[in-house]
C-alpha cells in the first residue's frame, strides 16, 4: 500500500511590540511546534507498524494459501459477479446469435442442449471432432440426439469447418488469442481456454437453458438422461468414483457435466469462475476440487451429484460393462495423437459389440473388455 505522508507548514508568527510580547507568544508558539512534531512522528510510525503488519500477513498467505471461506469470498462473489451477463463474454450481435443457435437446437419438452467446444486441431480430417460425431451415429439411441448438438468453435478455422459438418455451430472467439493450435495440457492457452469455458457456460445458463456438456474426446454410446438423478442441479463425471453419487471425496472430470439452469446453479457458475483469481494458474478442474467443500455450496443449496463410471466411464477408469456404458472418455490420456489412436479403438470395440448383439441376440459377448486404452497410459496426466 502507498503511504503518502502529510506535512504541515504553518505561517510564521509575526510578533509585534517589544521583548515582552516576543516572550509571551514564544512559549506557546514552542508548544504547538512539539505537539505537531510528536503527532506527525506517531502517526508514521503508526503507519509503518501497519505497513509491516500488512506485508507479514501478504508473505504468511503466500506461503501458507487456503480456501477462503464462504464469509471471505462472499462479498466478492455475488456482488461483482453478479452483474456480469451474457454481453460481457461476447458483443451483443454475437449474443443474439448465440440465442438464435441455442433456440434451433433446444429439446424442447425440458430446454436442454449438448454442447461441446473445438478449435482447429481438433477438428482437422479424421481428428477428434470427426470421431466424436461418429459416435452419436453409431450409438444406441445416440443419432436423434445430434440435432440437439451446438458445437462452439474457438477459432474461425474450427468453425469454418462445424458449418460444413453441422447445422448448430457458433463461434465463440477472443481477442488477442488464438486458440487454434494444440493447447497441450496446463499451459498458459490451455488454461485460458478451460476458464473460457466455464464463463461462457454460465451465461447459457443464465439464458434460462440446461444443459450437458461434452468434451469432444468422448464418445456418446447411448443416450445419457436415464441415468441422470431427478434431484441433481449439477452432475459431473468422475476420472475416480468412490460409490457414492454425493460424496465429495469423489474425483471429478469437468469435461462431462449435466447442469440444470437455476438461481443455484448461475451463482455456482460465477463462484467458479470467481475461483482463477483465488487460485492463479489452476486447472478448472483442480479448482473445483476446492470449492466443492466450501460453505458457499452449502448456503445457495446447490445439488452436486456424481456420475458413476460404470456407466460414463474413462481411461482413467473405464466402465467394465458394454450392456451399461453410456460414454467413454479418453482422459488420463496426454497428446492428440494418442487420443485419437485409442478412441477409434474404442468406436471399434463398441462396433464389434453392436456386430455380436445383431448376430446373437446376447449381451455380454464381449466379455465386458474395452482393447483400449492402448497408447493412453493409465499413469499420464488427467486431460
Amino acid at each position: 500500500m502507498d503511504y503518502r505522508g502529510g506535512g504541515s507548514n504553518p505561517k510564521g508568527h509575526r510578533e509585534p511590540g517589544g521583548n515582552h510580547q516576543r516572550r509571551h507568544h514564544h512559549f506557546p508558539s514552542v508548544v504547538v511546534k512539539i505537539t505537531i512534531l510528536v503527532a506527525v512522528v506517531g502517526l508514521t510510525r503508526l503507519a509503518l507498524h501497519q505497513s509491516g503488519c500488512h506485508t507479514q500477513r501478504v508473505s504468511k498467505q503466500q506461503r501458507n494459501p487456503s480456501p477462503p471461506s464462504a464469509t471471505a469470498m462472499l462479498p466478492d462473489v455475488p456482488s461483482s459477479l453478479h452483474k456480469l451477463r451474457s454481453k460481457d463474454v461476447y458483443g451483443i450481435d454475437d449474443e443474439n446469435k448465440l440465442k438464435k443457435t441455442l433456440k434451433r437446437a433446444v429439446m424442447k419438452d425440458h430446454k436442454t442442449v449438448i454442447i461441446t467446444t473445438v478449435n482447429a486441431a481438433w477438428t482437422e480430417p479424421n481428428s477428434i471432432f470427426d470421431l466424436f460425431m461418429e459416435s452419436f451415429r453409431i450409438g444406441n439411441q445416440t443419432q436423434s440426439l445430434l440435432k440437439h448438438l451446438v458445437v462452439v468453435a474457438l477459432d474461425q478455422k474450427a468453425y469454418s469447418r462445424c458449418l460444413n459438418a453441422h447445422p448448430h455451430c457458433f463461434a465463440l472467439t477472443t481477442a488477442g488469442v488464438d486458440f487454434s493450435g494444440q493447447a497441450f495440457f496446463m499451459t498458459g492457452d490451455y488454461l485460458k481456454m478451460m476458464w473460457r469455458r466455464i464463463d461462457f457456460l454460465r451465461s447459457v445458463l443464465e439464458m434460462g437453458y440446461n444443459f450437458i456438456f461434452s468434451d469432444a474426446d468422448i464418445m456418446w454410446l447411448r443416450d445419457p438422461f436415464s441415468r441422470f438423478y431427478p434431484d441433481g442441479d449439477f452432475q459431473i463425471a468422475c476420472d475416480t468414483y468412490k460409490n457414492d453419487p454425493t460424496d465429495l471425496r469423489n474425483l471429478p472430470n469437468g469435461g462431462f457435466t449435466y447442469v440444470k439452469s437455476n438461481n443455484r446453479t448461475i451463482q455456482f457458475y460465477k463462484f467458479w469462475y470467481n475461483g482463477k483469481d483465488y487460485f492463479p494458474g489452476i486447472h478448472d478442474q483442480d479448482v473445483f476440487n476446492k470449492i466443492k467443500f466450501n460453505p458457499f455450496i452449502v448456503e445457495i443449496r446447490l445439488g452436486i451429484r456424481f456420475l458413476d463410471t460404470a456407466y460414463f466411464g474413462g481411461f482413467c477408469q473405464p466402465s467394465k460393462d458394454l450392456d451399461l456404458v453410456v460414454t467413454m472418455h479418453a482422459n488420463c490420456c496426454l497428446g492428440l495423437e494418442n487420443k485419437i489412436h485409442d478412441i477409434k479403438m474404442v468406436i471399434e470395440d463398441w462396433k464389434r459389440y453392436l456386430g455380436l448383439m445383431a448376430v446373437t441376440g446376447q449381451k455380454n459377448l464381449s466379455n465386458g473388455s474395452w482393447t483400449a486404452p492402448w497408447r493412453c497410459g493409465m499413469k499420464t496426466s488427467k486431460n
